[in-house]
């Protein structure tokens, strides 16, 4: 039952935590859009600012399909020599993300799209999320915060003997 309860307050806690995120998503960006598109028609006028909206969807679409055909390439060439493609596969879904928000109309959308598929700006987000990741679990903060984990070590030693085989049941 103990274990239940945990798990209702750590959802109510991530649930606490993604709210501004959404809030933000939904509420801040939308208004941000339309602050810039009318500060940006105002000066340009309304049909270049519409044509520069279209044009940087068109450049994203081919900067995505170019970007991710190289990121494709490398994941391929590290499977095939056996290496896991962490970084390649971090960086498809920040490669998902920029198209996602390039085909968004806007140019506060349309920029957070291009830092996504600008190899180096995204390269270093990746950078950035996996040492996070990797302080967050070598200081015991991700994962499970169950009591008891490691318990069931024990210490011995062992002699390994290629050619016995061992019996089934």
């Amino acid at each position: 039952m103990d274990s239940l309860s945990n798990g209702r307050v750590n959802y109510f806690k991530v649930s606490v935590r993604t709210f501004p995120i959404f809030a933000f998503l939904f509420l801040v960006v939308p208004i941000i859009e339309i602050y810039f598109l009318i500060q940006v028609g105002s000066v340009i006028g309304a049909f270049p600012t519409i044509i520069l909206v279209v044009a940087t969807a068109v450049i994203g679409a081919f900067l995505l399909r170019q970007q991710g055909m190289s990121t494709l390439a490398r994941f391929q060439s590290n499977m095939a020599n056996g290496t896991l493609p962490a970084k390649e596969m971090m960086e498809g879904v920040l490669l998902l993300v920029g198209g996602a928000l390039l085909m968004t109309p806007g140019f506060f959308t349309d920029t957070l799209g291009f830092l996504c598929l600008i190899p180096f700006t995204r390269r270093s987000m990746v950078d950035h999320v996996i040492k996070r990741s990797l302080f967050k679990a070598n200081s015991g903060m991700g994962g499970s915060q169950q009591s008891g984990v490691g318990d069931d070590i024990i210490e011995g030693e062992f002699t390994h003997k290629p050619n016995q085989s061992i019996e089934k049941d």
